[in-house]
């Protein structure tokens, strides 16, 4: 049986560097290389309320780590490009999200950024845009590239989410046990789904599948990212509440820094976890397949068998 009981993430996601002008792009990079240890506290202000968590993060090679566990069950990981997933505390899937398909069209600009300071220490601010609305705020770090604090905003100028270290050492971690993973298909190998290339102004850089069946797809507009899954059984999540979204029912729920939302189609669950600030959210689900009762004989189905 495979029922997917609990479904938690934790989305700790520095942007994609295809969308911005060279400087920019220089710093992201940097930013993924740098090696350090930091507290962080993220503060998002939602349709749901605020939430805000404050956790641990150790950089080193490329690899980004969160410190403990958000909850118990099945969780997915994913930042800087990569994913993992874990049921039950065993790694059954992993993936370095590079993208198979085509480089992202840039969506934002960004202005000539300006010398501050941040924890005591030199750093450069920017500012994205997109339409003509302030996106972004980033600051970096400017001995060593990492990415200290980020501000991200809604279409209508308010704060959505702030990203930021209250302490930082820029010195590189110890290295942690290494992980088995198991071989995840890619895009390439031809895995069978029906999801868009583009999606709302977000390309799907790749689509992966397990070997349980479970399909995700990774989708970035050059800043802001989104990962939808396709999972052949039930699909519930510990926290969220019904909300309408174009007439359509969805079950939400917000963590820190990031989204989920969760529905059942046809042909099994679905679920759409993100960064994205709330404005973009309706357009996003409105281009992927829509909520569907499975029927009594389905649901019992998908209970007994997965």
């Amino acid at each position: 049986m495979r029922r997917l009981a609990a479904f938690v993430t934790a989305l700790v996601l520095l942007p994609a560097s295809t969308a911005f002008a060279t400087e920019l792009d220089e710093l992201l990079e940097e930013s993924r290389e740098a090696s350090y240890s930091a507290e962080q506290v993220i503060t998002c202000s939602t349709p749901d309320g605020v939430h805000d968590a404050v956790i641990e993060l150790s950089q080193s090679s490329g690899e980004l780590h969160v410190g403990a566990p958000v909850a118990p069950g099945v969780e997915l990981a994913a930042g800087s490009g990569g994913w993992t997933l874990v049921r039950e505390g065993a790694v059954v899937s992993s993936a370095n999200v590079e993208g198979t398909g085509d480089v992202p069209e840039p969506r934002y600009s960004v202005d000539d950024g300006a010398d501050t300071e941040y924890l005591g220490r030199d750093a450069v601010r920017y500012e994205m845009a997109g339409d003509g609305v302030v996106r972004a705020e980033l600051v970096f770090d400017a001995e060593i590239g990492a990415l200290l604090r980020v501000v991200t905003f809604n279409g209508d100028g308010s704060v959505y989410c702030e990203r930021r270290f209250i302490t930082f050492d820029p010195e590189a971690p110890p290295p942690g046990d290494e992980e088995t993973t198991e071989v995840v298909r890619s895009a390439e190998g031809g895995v069978d789904s029906d999801l868009p290339d583009t999606l709302a102004g977000f390309e799907r850089l790749d689509v992966y599948e397990d070997d349980a069946g479970f399909v995700f797809a990774y989708y970035s507009d050059g800043f802001f990212s989104f990962a939808v899954f396709q999972i052949p059984s039930l699909l519930s999540i510990d926290t969220g509440s019904p909300v309408t979204l174009a007439d359509r029912v969805y079950t939400r729920s917000f963590s820190p820094g990031q989204v989920t939302f969760a529905w059942e189609t046809r042909s099994g669950g679905m679920a759409m976890v993100g960064d994205l600030p709330p404005d973009m959210h309706e357009e996003v689900l409105a281009g992927l397949p829509a909520p569907q009762d499975p029927g009594l004989f389905r649901r019992l189905w998908r209970s007994l068998f997965g």
